[in-house]
């Protein structure tokens, strides 16, 4: 089983990937499998950053041979996501954005088709638009046909909709606690749903 991360943040070593990776690490626990995807790392090399619906339906052509087919075709084995963004003007990051409209040509073959997924998102305020990127970050993955979850972890509370914090995120115990709950439901999920995931890898 196969858990990756997603941080949508323009920064390797800032609030939202600190909590996608604490995420990732109770994933770990469990015995699953993780990876971390950097988006910023993975469309360096796009001569274009953005999608610009170059076709239709897409045929990849920006992505081919370059770092971002090598992440699509990680997300390819992926059982859980748990994608992560900062909040900017209330929703995601245009780094995360790009990168998901360019992920076109995975809804063509259905490759997310019933991966588990799940979110996280770090304003620079208690009430800082938190909650409507991860309503954002849901519509991006629904649109994949992926299964979103949120609470109910057991007796645990992993946050109704995903993990939100405020920023400095190291200094958030109470997200930290939640995010790590919200990795292991994420495992949880992903182990129960194994046999809904039919690929020819």
């Amino acid at each position: 089983m196969l858990i990756i991360g997603i941080n949508g943040s323009p920064r390797k070593t800032g609030n939202t990937a600190y909590l996608v990776q604490e995420g990732l690490k109770a994933a770990s626990s469990t015995g699953a499998q993780t990876a971390l995807i950097h988006v910023v790392d993975v469309l360096a090399d796009q001569k274009q950053p953005f999608c610009n619906h170059c076709s239709s339906p897409c045929q990849g052509s920006c992505f081919r041979g370059k770092r971002l087919e090598e992440a699509y075709n990680l997300l390819r084995q992926a059982d859980g996501i748990l994608l992560g963004s900062p909040v900017y003007f209330g929703s995601v990051s245009a780094q995360l954005k790009a990168f998901w409209d360019k992920s076109r040509f995975l809804r063509k073959e259905k490759a997310l088709l019933n991966v588990v997924g799940a979110a996280v998102a770090v304003g620079g305020s208690r009430f800082g638009g938190q909650e409507s990127t991860l309503r954002a970050l849901f519509d991006m993955m629904l649109v994949q046909g992926m299964m979103i979850i949120g609470d109910g972890y057991r007796d645990y509370d992993c946050g109704h909709h995903g993990g939100c914090s405020q920023a400095p995120a190291i200094e958030d115990e109470f997200a930290q606690q939640r995010v790590r709950i919200l990795g292991l439901r994420l495992a949880e999920v992903a182990a129960a749903t194994m046999s809904l995931r039919k690929r020819n890898l």
